[in-house]
């Protein structure tokens, strides 16, 4: 299963009654965090969440309100005994900001590596999450990410015995290695049967809707996507700053087929986000206008 919690809900700064929008994903003991705006230590106190397990910081882009609150993160993480390396994600040329903001918490108990993603379209694999990063079209260099537990097919003991695997070998085929039986290669694929459906969740923030943006979250269990702006009458204004109105989330998620959508990364214009409710809903059925330290935890169906 993979725990979400969205720690805030706002863009551009912090209100008394919304922080800046940051995201924790919580998978096999690791803890996954997408943006750092000024506050996010605190979020993470009220929501119960430890910062000592926090194993990768995720960085969309390099605004104020998504890194400001990166020196103040790592500096509580020391005091709370961490040690093990922690992976800094970030779009290409965003090191050296990253960097400079983070002077002021120097000498920290544990390595920090920053790594730039390549590219527009990036995928690697972190404590056994699938993680995608994609390119955004915001004013600046941006980029979205995707979390994905991958299953593999059920294993089949009938198809096994009649290829003549040992017993003992049956665990080293569900991990994926091919082994020898009967002087012969015998591969994953012969005795599994087809992919399971996993579990994903898809962060997309500060950028314009896109097909690769579409295409990233696909068949997502779980969208979450900025509205910044929920009246149509700043349609105008979400193109020029970068941005999207909740009807262009709305429609984001129709065409990925997400299973649900979660807005966030609200306008500080916008005072009341929730009468926008049920508009939100007759534009795609299963959304929802969250408040900050929202949490949902997603499970895989049942077979």
């Amino acid at each position: 299963m993979i725990d979400v919690c969205l720690l805030g809900t706002g863009g551009t700064m912090p209100l008394p009654e919304r922080a800046l929008t940051s995201l924790c994903v919580r998978y096999s003991g690791s803890s996954f965090l997408v943006d750092c705006g000024e506050g996010t230590q605190v979020q993470l106190r009220k929501a119960g969440l430890s910062m000592h397990d926090i194993d990768a910081i995720l960085v969309t882009h390099c605004h104020a309100d998504h890194i400001s609150g990166l020196p103040g993160l790592l500096l509580s993480m020391a005091k709370s005994d961490r040690r093990e390396p922690v992976v800094i994600t970030a779009p290409p040329g965003a090191a050296a900001v990253i960097r400079s903001v983070c002077v002021i918490c120097a000498n920290l108990p544990f390595d920090v590596s920053i790594r730039e993603m390549t590219g527009a379209h990036s995928e690697f694999e972190l404590k056994g999450l699938h993680i995608t990063a994609q390119s955004a079209d915001h004013s600046v260099v941006c980029l979205a990410y995707s979390f994905e537990v991958r299953r593999r097919g059920r294993f089949d003991p009938q198809k096994a015995r009649a290829l003549g695997v040992d017993v003992n070998l049956w665990s080293v085929l569900q991990r994926g290695e091919t082994v020898s039986a009967g002087g012969r290669p015998i591969a994953p694929d012969m005795v599994m049967g087809a992919p399971r459906k996993g579990l994903k969740v898809t962060y997309i923030t500060d950028t314009r809707p896109t097909p690769e943006l579409r295409a990233l979250a696909e068949g997502s269990d779980l969208l979450i996507c900025e509205g910044m702006y929920a009246e149509e009458s700043k349609a105008k204004m979400a193109r020029e700053k970068k941005h999207m109105t909740f009807s262009e989330a709305a429609m984001l998620a129709r065409e990925a087929r997400a299973a649900r959508l979660w807005l966030t990364h609200f306008s500080p214009s916008l005072d009341d986000p929730y009468r926008f409710t049920d508009r939100l809903q007759e534009m795609f059925e299963c959304s929802l206008i969250p408040h900050d330290l929202e949490k949902t935890e997603l499970l895989f169906r049942k077979e």
